[in-house]
């Protein structure tokens, strides 16, 4: 198991580098200077525009300042926010607990209800109940995120009254941060209330952001389960009287579980990328909406840092879902 380990770890360092290149010339081929928004656009002398090209080091060749951004990297210096003047690290550690928070619950409402749902329509092949189960994922599937929020928020929202249009917890609510997580905290602050007004506040982003990864998973779950339930070990199983529940549940859905885990990885990427539209829609506070302000203030550290360290994350994910492979099928990690 070490050795498999090790074997993906290494894999990492060559990913990690090709980003830092795509991350770096990201931000070179967006519009807008740099030196611009740090002097204003207004009455800059060619003097003072030169000396701030020399502070940051944009009159150097590129392969010196790719070289200087990946030393500062290592050294765990991801740049200094335009905007803030603050270290961008800090803004995305002060920021990331709220879009993992929302990004959970989002995975947690995806896998509950999609993979059961896939069991089932494999289970019942052919039937109706199949036939909607599909149905319904691939309209899921096929719904943009962002009118997916606007609905929801025009119907619970809107109409019914049932839920917050948007942040984290109602304005009556200090809760101090402990966690970073609005629903842990606001248990650990005992105030009456605060908890179940942090679960009203988060329930429309996560349904919105785990919609499509729950189509998804539904639809991976039931095409790996129709796989393996023609398998002879499936049907010895079943030839020895064992219940439905213990083939099905046991014997089928375990080794149903790889391409399953595999697509259930993958998702979190997408729910990366739908974080940005989802906290947007509900001004939830994460990475997702500081991404967009500092795009919108041509606020480039920030944008470049934080294109590497969602990478990051999505990398860190991935090598977790590897580590699960092992440990559902030894056989895999012995490859």
């Amino acid at each position: 198991m070490v050795r498999f380990l090790l074997n993906r770890l290494l894999l990492i360092v060559p990913t990690f580098i090709g980003i830092t290149i795509i991350a770096f010339a990201f931000v070179r081929v967006l519009p807008g200077d740099p030196v611009l928004l740090i002097a204003g656009e207004r009455g800059v002398t060619p003097e003072r525009y030169q000396a701030l090209m020399s502070q940051f080091g944009y009159d150097r060749p590129i392969w010196i300042q790719y070289w200087d951004y990946l030393l500062g990297l290592f050294q765990g210096d991801f740049g200094t926010s335009i905007s803030t003047k603050r270290p961008v690290i800090n803004d995305f550690l002060t920021l990331f607990p709220a879009t993992l928070e929302l990004s959970l619950c989002a995975t947690l409402f995806a896998v509950v209800i999609g993979v059961p749902a896939g069991v089932v329509a494999a289970v019942r092949r052919g039937s109706w109940l199949d036939q909607t189960i599909m149905g319904t994922a691939l309209v899921g599937y096929s719904m943009p995120i962002f009118w997916l929020g606007l609905l929801l928020i025009i119907l619970f929202s809107g109409i019914l009254g049932w839920t917050p249009v948007s942040g984290r917890i109602s304005l009556m609510y200090f809760i101090p941060s402990v966690t970073g997580f609005m629903t842990i905290d606001a248990l650990l602050s005992g105030q009456d209330g605060a908890f179940l007004s942090a679960l009203h506040h988060l329930v429309l982003p996560a349904i919105t952001l785990g919609t499509i990864p729950l189509a998804v998973i539904a639809r991976q779950t039931r095409s790996a389960m129709l796989e393996v339930l023609g398998d002879d070990y499936v049907r010895t199983a079943r030839a020895k009287g064992l219940p439905p529940q213990r083939v099905i549940g046991i014997h089928a859905l375990r080794n149903a579980l790889i391409p399953v885990i595999t697509t259930i990885g993958l998702q979190v990427g997408v729910m990366m990328a739908g974080a940005i539209l989802t906290e947007t829609i509900f001004s939830w506070p994460g990475i997702g909406k500081w991404m967009i302000d500092a795009i919108s203030r041509r606020d480039y550290p920030v944008v470049q840092a934080g294109l590497l360290l969602i990478a990051v994350v999505v990398m860190v994910v991935n090598l977790i879902v590897d580590v699960l492979y092992g440990l559902i099928n030894p056989r895999i990690r012995h490859r």
